[in-house]
């Protein structure tokens, strides 16, 4: 590969000089630099309706890059130690169904652990491949799924030779990863691809106390969400590629299926801005924010009654490394949820977190947090461990996340005919729909899947709790179609 100046950024620079020009629109979109739709200009300012542009010969297009947007992809597939790169404006959500559909044909298995978000449910249905679950490792104290072992690798391999691809996530929503390198050479020993689900591994390439990036250790594919960690835009992701086991042209073929052809081109700059930033400055800004989470950890684990994990998991429980960025705190010696400790700060101390479960919070530290926006969180929880702890029993969901008894598969599900029941009364029902608490937009149950009372007893203890539940036709998932009818 060519060597290429990271320090440029093609996209956003072509983007800024086609603004200079002051050209007079007539193509879409219909809000003509902003002029149609003053509320938001007045609001936002006029420069970024000014640069919400459409595709034109000289900022490329995203469905057959060969300009600018090809630049921009060679300056992010070199940053990333990847042969290609493909810019994604759906999220990584697009780049899972991507890779899924670019190597498995109807009929076509595929090994997975079963604590895959629901992008990749829905890649089987679209790609009609047969789900092969591996059990991911449960810690039963933090009532969460881990990486996936070895072993579980190994006899999933052995008992499934003609399976097409192993498909990983590389960290998980709480920061655990698995030995990815192992896993790829046990996979391409079997003739397996290897694909990975980065969306919350950005960030980790460009700095060495991270765990390793997909990339690096030989997986073919990986998607990465630049907007969860690496600092673009909402909806903002990268595809990355290293050919050999997969076409490239196929991939572009394969992502050209659903993939808008009005792509954002704010989206696609920020991308670019990202990637330079990450590229030339990004591990002095990562060294910052290991350092705050680091001090927030150490503080937080010295409040009576939370415990902020890390690295002493590692070499436990399918850990085989761990990214400090992601600030995660087992509340339930509080005698509170951690869907109550959400709530609570973003209710009374003005703190948005991530996410809130049944046993923890999750707090993402990544290249903008500052001393202040740490410390204003530890010192919240500190007020909340002496305010509202109490002697309460949390009943987590322990084995929740074991792998069900699969039927058939999602996409026949999916296509077979339905009824409507109470979701009270679905069990020993097969499943028509996929239930999940959003984020982290993991299954409970997905299509195809019989449906266990303790599925059951986790959805009502989730509404409960006011999780933002979603999947079912029914927005309040008091009923649920299941095959039959």
């Amino acid at each position: 590969m060519k060597l290429l100046d990271q320090n440029k950024a093609p996209l956003f620079e072509a983007m800024k000089e086609y603004h200079n020009k002051n050209i007079i629109p007539f193509d879409v979109p219909g809000h003509k630099h902003g002029v149609g739709i003053k509320e938001m200009t007045d609001y936002f300012g006029a420069i970024m309706f000014e640069l919400d542009v459409n595709a034109m010969k000289c900022l490329d297009n995203i469905c057959n890059p060969i300009g600018v947007i090809k630049e921009a992809e060679e300056l992010a597939a070199m940053a990333y130690g990847a042969k290609h790169a493909f810019f994604l404006v759906n999220g990584t959500t697009s780049g899972v169904q991507t890779m899924i559909m670019s190597v498995c044909e109807p009929g076509d298995k595929i090994i997975l652990p079963r604590n895959a978000h629901k992008s990749a449910t829905t890649s089987l249905i679209l790609s009609g491949a047969i789900p092969v679950y591996i059990q991911p490792e449960i810690n039963e104290e933090l009532g969460m799924a881990m990486g996936v072992s070895l072993d579980e690798i190994r006899k999933a391999v052995a008992e499934h030779p003609d399976a097409k691809a192993i498909f990983l996530i590389n960290p998980t929503y709480y920061g655990m990863t698995s030995d990815i390198k192992t896993i790829v050479r046990i996979a391409h020993d079997n003739g397996m691809a290897v694909l990975v689900d980065e969306a919350h591994g950005a960030h980790m390439k460009f700095h060495d106390e991270l765990p390793l990036e997909a990339m690096d250790i030989g997986a073919d594919m990986c998607a990465v969400s630049t907007h969860k960690t690496g600092g673009s835009l909402t909806q903002s992701s990268i595809l990355l590629l290293n050919e050999g086991f997969i076409d490239s042209k196929r991939v572009k073929t394969t992502l050209n299926l659903t993939q808008t052809t009005s792509a954002s081109y704010l989206l696609m700059a920020s991308i670019d801005v990202a990637r330079k930033q990450l590229a030339t400055v990004g591990y002095e800004m990562l060294q910052k924010a290991l350092n705050l989470s680091r001090w927030a950890r150490t503080e937080i684990n010295k409040i009576p009654g939370l415990y902020a994990f890390g690295k002493e998991l590692i070499g436990t429980s399918g850990v085989f490394n761990f990214d400090e960025t992601k600030l995660g705190v087992n509340v339930k010696k509080l005698g509170l949820t951690g869907f109550e400790v959400y709530d609570t700060l973003r209710d009374e101390y003005n703190i948005q977190l991530e996410l809130g479960d049944m046993y923890n919070i999750l707090a993402i530290v990544s290249l903008g947090d500052t001393e202040e926006s740490i410390e204003a969180l530890v010192s919240a929880l500190r007020d909340i461990a002496v305010k509202y702890k109490r002697e309460k029993h949390i009943i987590g969901n322990k084995g929740i996340l074991k792998n069900p008894e699969v039927i058939i598969s999602p996409r026949d599900a999916y296509y077979s005919r339905k009824k409507l029941i109470r979701f009270e009364d679905a069990e020993g029902e097969i499943s028509g729909e996929s239930i999940m608490a959003y984020p982290p937009g993991i299954p409970v149950v997905t299509p195809g899947e019989r449906i266990s009372r303790e599925m059951i007893e986790y959805i009502i203890k989730l509404k409960e709790e006011h999780s933002l539940l979603q999947g079912t036709e029914d927005p309040y998932v008091e009923y649920i179609k299941v095959l039959g009818g």
